[in-house]
């Protein structure tokens, strides 16, 4: 490590290798025992950013505000003229739940305001970085978030249900009532309520992210089987099934470049203690079974599963994920960077937002994590990409604010969301 820190202090490292080496998550975690720390309710005081204050990015790339004034913008989805779809939603609070919110002081960790349901469109018609155009495309959903257009059709998942609507091309709000296609499960006690969708390279068929009701499924007793899932359909509706499970909640969908392989982002469980349990990013396998409620990476069993309610089965057969993103970071967008603006080292891999940690005694996440691939694989563990999320390292409830949505976009820049700030940031590598 002496020597490591001897030549980024002599320059005698690549400029982006020097910015990230130091903060990396070890891709394969030594996993402590449950409770070997207490669990923790250490929710952060956003603070919001100052006047020309950005994020940091590594050496090499600039960082603007692409856009503000939007209410929780959450996912993006760039249509062909290039034209960006904003997912604005929020988690929906009764007053008691927002009574409960103030009384943890989670209320200064999030945008408190009403969900805004709805979908915006922002134009920058000479792409010089800079919207003209902001409007409202698509208004009176439930909590939408995954977008997605095939062919004609565009799909958006509320949080009940996938729409689908007649688009045109330049069109800058939607015209007529959306189609419904299908259903989808959102209980009363609706935790994880983002539904992401995701098409296959030919438009057969639709991939839809489903979170689970909770943290820990009643103990293992009632776990809803369209939930903690990615499910599968037609374009239509039909053939639904299910895809992969014990996904506690899958948000961030992408394909590996170059291959047919689905990756995930998964926003795992929280009170065993503050290294348990990592999020991570994963291939999905058709079929698969990834422990959620019984095990945690691999077999891993939950201790606090009833003993009434144990599957040894599921347990043997659960699959450790791919890449660990650091317990409770909240990781949650995902983005294949596909583009050739960025330098060589970035492309082909993934870049994931990380929302931000209540569960732990020291704040994790609140940064843009990149994950290397080589050859459509993880090629090594995350590193920071986008931070300065954190006000300090020595104040450690402030932050400015929370990044939760990642786009890549067809010029090679990349958008990034901060809902709580309700503002989008354009990251940009000089030329």
């Amino acid at each position: 490590m002496k020597v490591l820190y001897t030549l980024l202090a002599f320059g005698l490292l690549p400029l982006a290798a020097s910015a990230q080496t130091a903060n990396v998550i070890p891709q394969k975690p030594k996993l402590p025992e449950p409770f070997a720390t207490k669990s923790a309710k250490n929710f952060s005081k956003v603070k919001g950013w100052k006047d020309g204050q950005t994020p940091v990015a590594p050496k090499g790339f600039t960082v603007q505000l692409y856009v503000e004034d939007m209410q929780n913008p959450r996912n993006m989805y760039q249509l062909p003229n290039g034209d960006v779809l904003v997912a604005e939603a929020n988690t929906i609070k009764n007053t008691l739940m927002q009574a409960g919110a103030i009384v943890l002081g989670a209320s200064k960790a999030e945008n408190m305001k009403t969900s805004a349901n709805r979908i915006s469109i922002l134009r920058d018609a000479d792409q010089d970085g800079k919207i003209e155009t902001k409007e409202v495309f698509i208004d009176g959903l439930n909590q939408p978030f995954g977008i997605l257009l095939l062919k004609d059709w565009l799909y958006v998942a509320n949080t009940d249900g996938i729409l689908r609507y007649r688009y045109k091309p330049g069109m800058l709000k939607m015209e007529g009532p959306g189609e419904k296609v299908t259903d989808l499960p959102a209980n009363d006690r609706n935790q994880h309520w983002t539904r992401n969708l995701l098409a296959n390279a030919d438009g057969s068929k639709i991939y839809v992210s489903v979170g689970s009701v909770d943290n820990m499924g009643d103990n293992g007793k009632d776990v809803h089987p369209e939930r903690a899932c990615i499910l599968e359909m037609n374009p239509d509706g039909t053939g639904r099934r299910v895809y992969a499970s014990g996904l506690r909640n899958p948000v961030g969908l992408g394909w590996a470049p170059g291959t047919k392989t689905l990756y995930t982002t998964v926003n795992e469980r929280d009170e065993l203690g503050d290294e348990l349990v990592p999020d991570y990013l994963t291939s999905v396998k058709e079929g698969g079974f990834y422990g959620w409620p019984w095990s945690y990476w691999g077999q891993h069993e939950d201790p606090r599963i009833a003993d009434d309610a144990k599957r040894p089965d599921l347990v043997a057969k659960a699959i450790v994920p791919d890449v660990s993103l650091g317990s409770h970071t909240a990781s949650l967008g995902m983005a294949f960077y596909t583009g050739n603006a960025f330098p060589q080292q970035y492309r082909g891999g993934a870049f994931i937002a990380q929302h931000g940690s209540w569960n732990r005694s020291v704040l994790a996440g609140y940064k843009v994590v990149f994950v290397p691939f080589k050859n459509g694989k993880p090629s090594g563990p995350a590193r920071d990409f986008l931070t300065g999320f954190k006000a300090s390292e020595n104040e450690e409830k402030e932050v400015y604010g929370r990044p939760i949505g990642v786009l890549a976009m067809a010029d090679g820049s990349m958008l990034v969301t901060d809902d709580v700030n309700d503002r989008i940031w354009r990251i940009v590598a000089n030329k």
